[in-house]
């Protein structure tokens, strides 16, 4: 059960931090998680001590969690105890002094430029299901058309509404990571699908990507039809939205574009969460080079 600070700081996180409803979900649940661990030794959040924490952190490892669930649950804890900090009168946050386990440097998967241009040929290449409408394969394609023109988020293609595309200046306007906007461009062959889905389907005004009951279409949906569509296709791994981000990044700089646009583009704040695709990059250089150089 919430108490009056914990009501205040999700508050403040929804109204004035502009916190997605799936970042709201995860800091809930970290600050549930911690008092359902602590039991009986949580006396509330004002009075507890820094060692408590740290046990916390050595019991998350030893259950074997992933070192980023392990930040992110200590993310939302210092986030709390920072608003308590410098909004609610708290003298200092006893969370502030724990040393966290350094985030793991996975490199994303990419699919190629072939993989792409097979995935973007599925839905208009296979039969149809009676039971949906006739604009359904149209929608579908132009969901991965724009997916990879643009590199969006899920949720940034989710909330687009048809007032977004701008068809005389080729773009679309986004709404990113705490309610911040940025044009981004859209290429032909996405414009070209949009334009061929809305008509068929009608859509003249509102959500831009409709569900079969012609409401805004969900995530669970988008999900569903990346798996139906990898069916059909001789990609050897699941595929997801950010999966198609990752590749319109990654193809972006291997054909040369500079490190700085792609950050504007993908509507990242910092450049270093953009340079892991230099990684991406450089490891495909080798690998070509591994593979086609006689004395690699």
């Amino acid at each position: 059960m919430q108490d009056s600070d914990e009501e205040a700081f999700f508050e403040f996180m929804a109204t004035e931090r502009s916190a997605s409803p799936r970042t709201l979900a995860n800091y809930r649940g970290a600050l549930e998680a911690f008092r359902n661990w602590c039991g009986p030794r949580f006396t509330g959040w004002r009075t507890l001590a820094p060692p408590l924490f740290r046990d916390q952190l050595f019991a998350l490892m030893k259950q074997g969690l992933k070192r980023s669930t392990i930040r992110l649950r200590f993310a939302a804890l210092r986030s709390f105890y920072r608003f308590l900090v410098l909004r609610r009168g708290l003298a200092s946050s006893p969370v502030a002094g724990v040393q966290l386990p350094k985030a793991e440097r996975t490199l994303p998967v990419v699919l190629s430029v072939a993989q792409i241009g097979q995935l973007l040929d599925v839905p208009l290449r296979i039969t149809a299901s009676r039971n949906s409408p006739p604009w359904i394969p149209l929608r579908d394609a132009a969901i991965l058309e724009l997916f990879y023109s643009c590199g969006l988020r899920i949720s940034e293609l989710l909330s687009l509404d048809v007032k977004d595309l701008d068809f005389i200046g080729e773009t679309v306007r986004v709404k990113g990571k705490g309610a911040k906007e940025r044009i981004v461009p859209v290429g032909g062959p996405a414009l070209n699908a949009i334009q061929r889905y809305r008509q068929e389907a009608a859509v003249t005004s509102g959500p831009l990507f409709l569900s079969k009951r012609r409401t805004r279409i969900t995530q669970q949906a988008v999900d569903l039809l990346l798996r139906k569509y990898l069916q059909h296709s001789d990609i050897p791994f699941a595929i997801s939205p950010h999966k198609l981000r990752h590749s319109f990044a990654t193809h972006l700089l291997d054909a040369g574009a500079d490190l700085r646009s792609v950050q504007s583009l993908l509507g990242h704040a910092s450049l270093s969460t953009t340079q892991i695709y230099t990684h991406v990059t450089r490891e495909r250089i080798r690998d070509a080079y591994d593979k086609a150089h006689p004395r690699a």
